[in-house]
């Protein structure tokens, strides 16, 4: 880790790699100090914008010149070693990849299929999913509560709700995890994987739909905009099992690690459980797990933040550095962890026509399996040193690879 004396600079851009990553907070803090927005440099050496204050990056999500087109940076990214068109991976033919009018189009259809109604009915299998994960538990001990809870109940959840074969759980939940690990030599394999998986299962659904949201997305329709090509039916579903799943893995371990750091908000919560639902938006404003935007390029030579940005510059939004940064309630203190804050501001689902569409889905899983977790583990402390936890190393995911606690089961 960079000593926290000096700033992490190289060449005059902050360099966030797995050393910053693993103290991402407090290095934001230490930017922010000096302005909202910074020149940085990424994984494997891509060089861009950061941005770190609240106003800037709502303006910064909604401007009409950033633009999820990378032409204007294509020769730099395919430097860098990085793919714009993943015909074989799915990645490319989804919303989050995609400006207006194209974006509107994917978004309306997939809108269509994901309904909040959807979501709503989930909550009873969400619930006995948690309580069957705590079952398996022996009545005390040690464990990893990342393998053991944290990240089996949001993969179940978007497995079941897809509609993906028990069979192919397994294979599933690996993939997922290892798909936005951008740094690690399973990453590209990962995807290729998930994407072989999901293309078999749209043709089956299409062949033989069921009572999933694979089947409802095949099945859609709209007057203007058609139906979803196969390529878009992939990219789609790969896009709901890698933002939805990891996005909630590592929300449900930041959440729990910021809560045995602070006792005595996990005591509020025990003590009153009428507060989970703001206490995740407080969890997801404090130390939220999508650390960063996916990547917006200049169409034209702008200025944010009194910074020339010029064409094909990109610009990565820091959505955890702005929730504590966000402006809250008269003498509420953004850097103290609060379950009690009314109306929690922050970016964590971003802001603008790229809002995260699984965001029901985050808050309903967070809620239910947060308050199962403390109402059924009446002890559960950590069991290791926080300076040994070892964080996700590259990427946009903030959250540590394992989770050891100390527990017993009530």
């Amino acid at each position: 880790m960079y000593p926290r004396e000096q700033c992490p600079y190289q060449d005059g851009r902050v360099v966030i790699d797995a050393a910053f990553k693993s103290d991402a907070p407090a290095w934001y803090a230490r930017l922010r100090k000096s302005g909202p927005i910074h020149p940085a440099e990424f994984h494997l050496g891509l060089k861009g914008w950061v941005i770190v204050g609240y106003d800037l990056a709502r303006e910064a999500l909604t401007h009409p010149a950033l633009l999820k087109d990378a032409t204007p940076a294509a020769e730099a990214l395919a430097t860098a070693g990085y793919v714009l068109n993943k015909p074989r991976v799915g990645l490319g033919a989804q919303m989050m990849e995609a400006d207006p009018p194209e974006h509107t189009r994917l978004r309306r259809l997939a809108s269509a299929a994901f309904t909040p109604r959807r979501t709503a009915e989930l909550a009873p299998r969400i619930e006995q999913i948690a309580h069957d994960l705590i079952d398996a538990l022996p009545p005390a001990g040690e464990a990893d509560l990342v393998e053991a809870f944290n990240a089996p109940l949001p993969a179940t959840v978007i497995a079941e709700l897809l509609g993906i074969p028990e069979e192919h759980h397994v294979d599933f939940r690996r993939w997922s995890g290892q798909a936005l690990q951008v740094a690690s030599p399973e990453h590209r394999t990962a995807l290729s994987g998930l994407h072989g998986l999901l293309a078999g299962l749209v043709a089956d659904k299409r062949r033989s739909p069921q009572d999933d949201l694979l089947s409802a997305l095949v099945a859609v329709r709209d007057e203007d905009d058609g139906r979803l090509s196969e390529e878009e039916l992939v990219g789609t579903a790969m896009m709901l099992v890698v933002a939805g799943h990891e996005s909630t893995v590592n929300l449900l371990s930041n959440a729990v690690l910021s809560l045995l750091q602070h006792p005595d908000q996990l005591g509020l919560l025990r003590e009153r459980p009428e507060l989970m639902s703001g206490a995740v938006e407080e969890f997801l404003r404090y130390d939220t797990s999508v650390e960063r935007s996916t990547s917006r390029y200049a169409a034209e030579d702008i200025g944010l933040g009194g910074v020339a940005i010029p064409r094909g510059s990109m610009i990565v939004v820091a959505l955890g550095a702005a929730g504590r940064d966000a402006p809250q309630a008269e003498d509420d203190d953004p850097a103290v962890l609060d379950v009690t804050r009314p109306g929690a501001r922050h970016l964590a689902f971003g802001h603008g026509i790229h809002y995260c569409l699984g965001a029901p889905l985050a808050r309903l899983e967070t809620t239910i399996a947060l308050r199962t977790l403390l109402s059924r583990v009446p002890e559960l402390e950590l069991a290791a040193p926080m300076d040994s936890l070892k964080w996700i190393g590259s990427g946009i995911i903030r959250g540590v690879l394992s989770l050891p606690v100390r527990y017993r089961v009530g």
